[in-house]
């Protein structure tokens, strides 16, 4: 299966600006994925612990470095589970935002 996906894993480092102030900087890098259709145990699953799984996309897994984030479309999603596939992995992600803490 061709992965027809774009997806941008993001990794946050801390870091200071000028006057010793902490920021974080946004690493970005992009992988190309097949999107797939959040499986209704895995939904359930995680709206028991309070989260909701909104989507998943799978990559080959050396391309994945434990990034907790991801941007698909414009819009940011935190990392909530990576179950491995033979050489892939799924990458279960929750929607950033006012309702979610991150």
């Amino acid at each position: 299966m061709r992965h027809h996906s774009v997806i941008y894993l993001i990794r946050i480092t801390m870091g200071e600006d000028e006057i010793g102030n902490p920021t974080e900087k946004k690493d970005e890098r992009m992988v190309y994925a097949n999107e797939m259709s959040v499986s209704m145990n895995e939904f359930y699953e995680a709206g028991r612990s309070g989260i909701r799984a909104e989507k998943q996309f799978e990559i080959y897994s050396f391309e994945y470095d434990d990034e907790p984030y991801l941007k698909h479309e414009g819009i940011e999603y935190k990392v909530i589970r990576t179950p491995k596939r033979g050489d892939k992995i799924r990458i279960v992600c929750e929607r950033r935002g006012v309702d979610n803490e991150d």
